[in-house]
């Protein structure tokens, strides 16, 4: 048996969080979730229509919950057999790769490779693609300039296809042109404040490298500025407005990587969390928001699982 990758990694731990969780909080998100598959198996995000990304959103949230059923993966199957083999940008490969992986675990369905064996080649060549001359990986292939986050999001590419990541070394050094002054990194060179998402990225990139420890050892005390004593969440970066769920999800997940979790006023982040909880049973973005989506209601049953685990 091959290797956990670092996505089949967390759904353990957020499932494991998940199941001490009241029976009541989780059906109402599996029946949202539920409630956002298409008639063509894919699953919508705001707009209506069935997106790749949110399919993928939508997948993990059942997973963790422990409700991807059989049936779900068939109908599911039907969609992201129609996105393999297309150009894609990073953050679809990803959503992809860790579909199929899902549908294939839950359903028994091997939607990935059945048209093609070597499809992974396919993969490999359009995440090199987007190969930056500093040594990240980017949005746009052909961009001049890595991006932290797709520089994650390439490495997450190559653990599911089950090759090693290429001149993993340039990477390190990537990463540690990322670095700012209070210990978190940024998204893109030029930006001078280190931010919660990048900072999670660098982190986990950094543990996938087996990077030296020292490279990381100031991004705690980042992540645990953010915290906001009024609202209880975590904000995306020090100049944000309001604190919003992503960031908070985030921000819990690397505080506990790296040990930190005691950092962290869980009571005031589970509030937070709880307050974006919809009567549908999904989790909207921040205060400011009135909707809620797959992706934003993934983050929040992921964050109460987090923070389960953590007052365990």
């Amino acid at each position: 048996m091959s290797e956990l990758t670092y996505l089949e990694r967390l759904h353990l731990r957020l499932a494991a969080g998940v199941a001490s969780l009241s029976a009541e909080r989780v059906v109402a998100v599996r029946d949202l979730l539920m409630s956002s598959q298409r008639g063509d198996g894919g699953f919508a995000g705001r707009e209506g229509a069935s997106d790749l990304y949110y399919t993928a959103f939508a997948l993990r949230g059942l997973a963790i919950a422990g409700a991807l059923q059989r049936d779900v993966c068939e109908r599911a199957a039907v969609f992201v057999r129609q996105h393999v083999g297309q150009p894609a940008h990073l953050i679809d490969l990803v959503s992809l790769l860790y579909a199929g992986r899902l549908i294939q675990a839950a359903g028994g369905l091997d939607v990935l490779g059945e048209k093609r064996p070597d499809w992974t080649d396919d993969v490999a060549a359009a995440t090199e693609a987007h190969r930056s001359p500093d040594g990240g990986y980017a949005k746009k292939a052909g961009a001049a300039m890595g991006s932290t986050y797709h520089t994650f999001l390439a490495a997450l590419v190559y653990e599911m296809i089950q090759r090693p990541l290429p001149s993993p070394d340039r990477i390190a050094g990537f990463l540690k042109g990322r670095l700012r002054d209070d210990g978190g990194f940024a998204e893109l060179p030029m930006m001078k404040r280190s931010g919660a998402n990048p900072t999670a990225a660098a982190v986990a990139l950094a543990g996938m490298l087996g990077a030296d420890a020292e490279l990381t050892q100031g991004a705690a005390d980042t992540l645990a500025a953010l915290q906001s004593p009024v609202e209880g969440g975590f904000h995306a970066n020090r100049s944000a407005p309001a604190a919003d769920l992503l960031s908070t999800f985030t921000a819990l997940l690397t505080l506990e990587d790296l040990g930190a979790m005691d950092r962290t006023n869980c009571d005031a982040a589970r509030r937070f969390v709880e307050s974006l909880a919809m009567p549908s049973g999904g989790f909207r973005a921040g205060a400011w928001d009135d909707q809620a989506d797959v992706e934003y209601t993934f983050y929040g049953l992921g964050s109460l699982a987090l923070l389960a685990g953590a007052t365990a």
